[in-house]
């Protein structure tokens, strides 16, 4: 068997060799491009064309991923990922309006939409993440500088990071990107004195709220209480007048459980059956 392989390359040595070589073009003649990612073909410096470009709702497969030409030596291959990629930014001291110092930790979410353009002004992904976290920073800084601490606890927030991600979106534009959402993860106040000082006026406002509420439901039921007595007074008086005896007999009996009928009592009335305060127990 080794004799063959011997006898085969010693007589055909030069088209194999010429195969080879062939394959080899072949082979650096083709790259494969996967679906996550996005390439530039850049012919002696210049870009020449883009492989798998971003297109937005593009249905997966129908992107233009997948094996693709080149000329060797002469154009070579520039990945750039396609997917939705993060750019962090580090904790930082930010003065709000009402000049309270505020620990905030916020990210921005980007995608390459113009990858020619990402190419010609940063050159790579890494580079863009590095130009935007500046500049969210700074359009940070700017958004939250406007507002009150207090308008981050309530749904002005969300306004705020709408104003901070167009921002940073038009500055993304001149690097081929699109800035797609921006989030504070934390916004907190420093630790010690300021934080301290910062929980005490809360709880004291809390406490003024709750003492306002509970006045103001006293104050409507103290209202509610008298208009219903009122209104009882009014139909007592409507249905007594129309019977005054009765009315006579009804104030009788309540003043007789209020006199006699009291629990715990050992004194002793002592009263004429003549007296006129017993006169409803004589009856007529």
């Amino acid at each position: 068997m080794d004799a063959f392989w011997i006898k085969l390359w010693n007589e055909q040595k030069a088209a194999i060799i010429a195969v080879a070589a062939l394959l080899i073009v072949l082979s650096s003649c083709l790259i494969v491009v996967d679906e996550t990612e996005q390439a530039v073909i850049v012919r002696l410096g210049e870009p020449n064309r883009v492989v798998n470009r971003f297109r937005p709702n593009a249905d997966f497969g129908q992107t233009g991923a997948g094996i693709v030409w080149r000329i060797p030596f002469l154009e070579q291959v520039v990945r750039i990922d396609k997917r939705v990629l993060d750019v962090a930014m580090e904790r930082q001291q930010v003065t709000s309006a009402d000049q309270r110092r505020l620990e905030v930790d916020a990210y921005a979410r980007f995608r390459v939409i113009d990858p020619v353009k990402m190419y010609e002004t940063a050159g790579t992904v890494d580079r863009v993440a590095e130009q935007l976290q500046p500049i969210l920073n700074s359009v940070l800084r700017q958004e939250l500088g406007k507002r009150t601490f207090a308008s981050l606890l309530t749904a002005d927030r969300g306004q705020a990071m709408v104003n901070i991600r167009k921002g940073l979106d038009r500055e993304a534009r001149e690097y081929g990107s699109q800035v797609i959402d921006v989030r504070i993860k934390r916004a907190d106040l420093p630790d010690g004195a300021p934080l301290d000082a910062a929980f005490t006026r809360m709880t004291t406002a809390r406490q003024q709220e709750a003492a306002t509420i509970r006045a103001g439901g006293q104050k409507n039921a103290q209202i509610i209480l008298a208009t219903a007595e009122a209104e009882a007074a009014k139909t007592y008086a409507k249905s007594f007048g129309q019977d005054p005896d009765f009315y006579d007999f009804y104030r009788a009996m309540r003043s007789y459980d209020a006199t006699f009928a009291q629990k715990g009592s050992s004194t002793s009335i002592v009263l004429s059956p003549d007296n006129a305060y017993l006169r409803q127990f004589r009856g007529k």
